[in-house]
């Protein structure tokens, strides 16, 4: 009896077993907001920066050193890779057949601008504009005719030298104490005319009888040249002397400070070299124009082409005084002039011809 009685409960307990086992659900999990959920994780993952806008420097044959225009164009990119990140890098030429393999070199390498330094490498960039029409291109202290840039990829950049060479040829003439200066040009050209012209024509128009001595040393970077000729002039009898030929220009003025006389800078203040002896400096604002320029590529608004004017309108020119050794008297009159000059009332002369009308028999330099 009792068998039959654990019989019966086993089979019982095992139908109420199967039962349940039947008719039981799995129970549910709702995920929270920081739970996964049954998709598989994503594999994409957000795409790299772009690569920063590459900006070349070819310099001509004075070097990133030569204490003037291509020093001043470098800074000027060392600042737009300082305060952008853009990747900035320069080839300096030794000769004029360095020019086309250095600007194909940044071709081959991808830059985005590729910039030359001086009009000495104005056919090298304009025959550049031809041979890669999709590359952009400027250089500094040239002007193209349209014609001769059929790409529209060629920007050329200019400065109106002969406003800030006639600012400080009109402090040379208030402050010649011998009524004699003198004038240091580099390589024969209208870019380089504009410079002697306008140094001229702003000594005489504030000395009318001052007496000027003026040549090209025909190099831009031969120092030795420079103190060669400066000494000259100091021995002929010139107080102050106004260099405009690059790295040439430096040897003049260590010739001031050997024999204690003025020396004027060109294109980027110069009083470092000899804080004693650089009266002022014709500012070419080369820097500006290159971190200008470059910049509108990195911000992508940059168009090709055309030219870009600096002057005294745009502050791309001017004079310094750093050293305070100009009269307050003589600032006031250049100050006066120049506000002229900006205004249309004066026009400064930035050819020979252009200065021979004003000042007849006066220019004793051989034409550009």
């Amino acid at each position: 009896m009792i068998k039959k009685i654990v019989a019966l409960l086993v089979i019982s307990t095992l139908m109420l077993t199967l039962f349940v086992g039947c008719n039981s659900t799995p129970a549910t999990t709702t995920p929270s907001d920081n739970s996964p959920t049954s998709s598989a994780p994503s594999t994409d993952s957000p795409p790299p920066p772009p690569p920063p806008k590459f900006i070349a420097l070819v310099t001509d044959v004075g070097g990133v050193n030569d204490q003037s225009f291509n020093q001043s164009a470098w800074a000027g990119l060392q600042r737009l890779g300082s305060e952008t990140g853009a990747n900035v890098q320069y080839i300096e030429s030794k000769n004029d057949g360095d020019y086309a393999p250095n600007i194909d070199t940044f071709v081959d390498q991808g830059a985005d601008l590729i910039w030359g330094v001086g009009f000495m490498l104005g056919d090298s960039m304009q025959q550049a504009g031809v041979d890669y029409p999709n590359q952009q291109f400027a250089i500094i202290d040239y002007a193209y005719d349209p014609a001769d840039v059929p790409n529209n990829n060629v920007m050329g950049v200019v400065f109106a030298a002969e406003q800030c060479s006639f600012l400080v040829g009109y402090i040379a003439g208030m402050m010649t104490e011998t009524g004699k200066v003198g004038h240091i040009n580099g390589i024969a050209s209208p870019t380089m005319e504009s410079f002697a012209v306008g140094f001229y024509a702003g000594v005489l128009s504030a000395n009318p009888n001052a007496v000027i001595m003026g040549q090209y040393s025909g190099s831009f970077g031969d120092a030795a040249a420079g103190k060669s000729i400066a000494n000259q002039y100091y021995a002929d009898g010139a107080d102050i002397i106004y260099s405009a030929a690059g790295f040439t220009g430096s040897g003049a003025i260590e010739a001031a400070k050997e024999q204690n006389k003025w020396a004027i800078g060109v294109d980027m203040d110069q009083n470092y070299i000899a804080p004693n002896n650089v009266l002022t400096s014709a500012l070419k604002r080369v820097d500006n124009a290159m971190f200008d320029i470059s910049k509108e590529v990195v911000d992508g608004t940059f168009q090709g082409g055309g030219t870009r004017l600096y002057s005294l309108a745009n502050n791309g020119v001017g004079y310094t005084t750093t050293g305070d050794f100009i009269p307050q008297n003589v600032i006031d009159a250049v100050e006066a002039i120049k506000a002229d000059i900006i205004a249309g009332r004066v026009t400064v002369p930035a050819t020979a011809a252009e200065l021979e009308a004003m000042f007849p028999g006066a220019y004793n330099m051989p034409p550009a």
